[in-house]
């Protein structure tokens, strides 16, 4: 089943939102905003812990 994130699900003020065919190719989207938006080279284990607590079913 299809999965969902926002960014502002876990306080951030951008305004991401991303959805994809299952979690792993979300999670690549989500590498790649928080690469290029948040200037993140690696998501940090809290930071990861609250992404993967606000994936949602699309």
């Amino acid at each position: 089943m299809a999965k969902k994130f926002a960014c502002k699900d876990i306080g951030m003020s951008c305004g991401f939102e991303a959805k994809a065919e299952n979690e792993q190719k979300l999670m690549e989207k989500i590498a790649a905003h928080a690469k290029s938006a948040h200037n993140m080279a690696k998501i940090d284990t809290k930071t990861m812990s609250a992404v993967k607590s606000a994936i949602k079913e699309a």
